[in-house]
């Protein structure tokens, strides 16, 4: 009946490395407080379609990685699908996340997903006698 708040941590990307991620993104934020300074962001649901555990949803999260962000910034109100991947690293700098095209494999499971989930989201609510 009732949800426990949601915890504020945030995604770590490596540990998602390879898999099938559903993408909707919401909104830009900018100048989001951080321990290096404000930093601009994309506020997104992400869904992990594959794997262990799948499927892990991170509700209303921050995207900060610059390469996920451009793909994801002009998406606002659309589905992104594909794999996290990484790009090459520049001297001194870690490899940037991005996502990496689907299959057509990975684009049955998500459609598959998507249609159970937005499914199960809008329920006939049960019959039962009037509180009066």
């Amino acid at each position: 009946m009732f949800e426990k708040p949601a915890t504020t941590t945030g995604i770590q990307w490596a540990d998602y490395k390879g898999r099938l991620l559903l993408v909707e993104p919401h909104g830009v934020e900018t100048g989001v407080q951080t321990a290096l300074g404000p930093k601009d962001a994309v506020r997104a649901d992400v869904t992990v379609l594959d794997g262990d555990g799948a499927p892990i949803e991170f509700r209303d999260a921050l995207i900060f990685p610059k390469l996920l962000m451009s793909q994801t910034r002009s998406l606002v109100g659309k589905k992104v699908l594909g794999r996290l991947g990484q790009g090459q690293a520049k001297p001194g700098q870690s490899a940037p996340w991005r996502i990496d095209d689907p299959s057509e494999a990975d684009v049955a499971a998500a459609t598959a997903y998507v249609q159970k989930r937005d499914q199960n989201q809008f329920s006939t609510p049960a019959q039962s006698e009037p509180p009066f």
